[in-house]
């Protein structure tokens, strides 16, 4: 359905069950109504987090898993001490995206599921106290978060004129999560971090997956210089790799041809490992010190990367240590770049998020009125958030925004506007991050906006060249599509434009346009590795 423009005008208010002596007290309407309770033997005691319901019109998938910016209907509210048996009202009151009412539901038959995403209660150092998903290493995805409860999907028919109450009861709980096993060549680390379950007052986890080069058990006394990559999380291994020795590989699956050119004498020796810090805001912090998500660089660079330093035979020299990463991975392996200018030796960023905030993707924060529309004297338009190589547009900026507000309010979705603002954004008092624009109304706070420029990697390096420029030279490999799905190639124009004109010293560096290319273009796979090994030995000439 298309987003109707007066959603972003008319007000809405959020549910907040709230259970108080085994009474539940609901918003008062007499039409349509969903019941999203739990049985006792799949949680016993009392919920605080949020309840979901979804509908589709296909049979086949769970409608839990077919929720998402372009899917389907669905709508969610609060609940806080929620009991085994009492039921979770979803009314016409209660939010939802890309229908606003579940009164707008067209009458006919449809495929309904409940869901019951479990908060955690987090006291943080610096005395908030704050109620959030706590990842179980699925990577602060709530529909697959461990322990969070689902009920069968049920057919029903729909008639939103006709007062009915479609109960719907969560019998079943999200499995823990399988972290494959160790092999040969991959490895993977888990452990907490002290400097974040300090700062959260929860435990808070960081790891690795590492993959080895041929040949490292075989010669124990050789040092390798290393890829850091940082992006989304996931345990997968670096570049797809496929451990012929792996209890996996006897499944007969074909080899995607990178395991082939890592096995290969062709391939230079280096370590790869993929960096996982998973927050409560996301499935990975932007790896920054932030008053809302705690201090992920801090515990990065001062705990995770020693300890894997230690653990394996990594040349422990600036020159050996190369970034890379795509996406928002881009972003956090600049990044670490920039803010660790001596510690490095490089970066190859492909498809950078926003790199100047003049350009948060298509909205200028700290001078546009507005995210959602450009007005104009008689006629607004809806800014677009998502498009195609030829131009035609996937969604709007008020669609993923929107989509965010249902999944989890205060910033709690779990999605990417909401961890911008957790990582970029002053604390408000609430203890949750202040908007940088409102979610229901795209209209922007300048005086919030101004505070993300410590972040802003344009003004930062703008700011700081004259003394950060010369631990920098020769080190940025940078690709983005000329096309970029997310226009981030906007931002990436200033930046080019900056680094173009430094002096003094010049940065001396790559920042490579692809004509006409989408969201992830930018070297991989075994160019990607020539081209990293190929700066380790210039860095080790100098």
């Amino acid at each position: 359905m298309r987003l109707k423009i007066s959603l972003l005008l008319i007000p809405f208010c959020f549910g907040l069950l709230q259970v108080s002596n085994g009474q539940t007290v609901q918003q008062n309407s007499n039409g349509l109504k969903f019941s999203v309770s739990f049985d006792q033997s799949v949680h016993p005691s009392n919920i605080t987090g949020r309840v979901y319901v979804m509908i589709s019109r296909k049979e086949g998938r769970d409608p839990k898993s077919q929720v998402g910016v372009n899917g389907v209907p669905f709508w969610g509210m609060n609940v806080e001490g929620l009991a085994p048996g009492q039921g979770a009202a979803i009314d016409d009151k209660v939010f939802g995206y890309p229908l606003e009412s579940i009164k707008e539901i067209p009458a006919g038959d449809y495929f309904v599921q409940g869901f019951i995403n479990i908060y955690t209660e987090f006291k943080r150092s610096d005395g908030h106290t704050l109620w959030m998903h706590n990842d179980m290493w699925e990577g602060q995805d709530w529909r697959r978060g461990e322990g969070n409860l689902f009920s069968a999907v049920k057919k029903v028919h729909i008639d939103p004129a006709k007062p009915e109450t479609i109960e719907l009861v969560c019998t079943s709980a999200n499995p823990a999560v399988k972290i494959p096993e160790d092999s040969k060549m991959v490895k993977r680390i888990k452990f907490k971090s002290k400097l974040l379950s300090d700062f959260w007052g929860q435990p808070i986890y960081l790891g690795a997956t590492v993959l080895l080069p041929n040949g490292y058990d075989e010669h124990p006394d050789k040092f390798y210089p290393v890829n850091y990559q940082h992006g989304h999380f996931g345990l997968g291994v670096p570049f797809g790799f496929r451990d012929p020795s792996a209890p996996a590989a006897a499944s007969g699956r074909p080899d995607q041809g990178f395991t082939g050119f890592w096995m290969s004498d062709t391939c230079p020796p280096m370590i790869a490992i993929n960096i996982l810090h998973p927050c409560p805001y996301y499935d990975d912090s932007y790896a920054v010190n932030s008053p809302n998500v705690g201090p992920y660089d801090d515990a990065i660079n001062q705990e995770l990367i020693p300890m894997l330093e230690q653990k394996f035979r990594i040349i422990r020299q600036p020159y050996a240590r190369i970034l890379s990463g795509g996406s928002t991975g881009g972003w956090i392996s600049l990044a670490q770049q920039i803010y660790h200018p001596d510690f490095y030796g490089g970066v190859f960023s492909s498809c950078a998020d926003p790199v100047d905030f003049h350009y948060h993707q298509i909205v200028n924060i700290y001078d546009d009125p507005n995210a959602y529309y450009v007005e104009f004297d008689w006629n607004r338009i809806e800014r677009p958030d998502t498009r195609r190589t030829d131009g035609n547009v996937r969604s709007t900026m008020a669609n993923e925004n929107l989509f965010e507000l249902v999944a989890g309010d205060k910033s709690r979705s779990g999605g990417q506007w909401d961890i911008w603002e957790a990582a970029f954004s002053p604390i408000g008092p609430d203890g949750y991050p202040m908007r940088v624009w409102d979610k229901r109304t795209g209209i922007i706070d300048h005086a919030v906006a101004a505070q993300w420029k410590k972040y802003d990697l344009h003004v930062y390096l703008e700011e700081n060249w004259p003394k950060i420029g010369k631990d920098l030279v020769g080190k940025f490999f940078i690709y983005t599509g000329d096309m970029d799905s997310y226009y981030l190639n906007n931002a990436m124009e200033l930046l080019d434009g900056f680094l173009k004109k430094t002096k003094d010293p010049y940065f001396d560096g790559l920042v490579e346009f692809g004509r006409k290319q989408p969201h992830g273009y930018g070297p991989r796979g075994p160019e990607l590795v020539k081209l990293m090994a190929k700066q380790v030995e210039k860095n080790a000439k100098k």
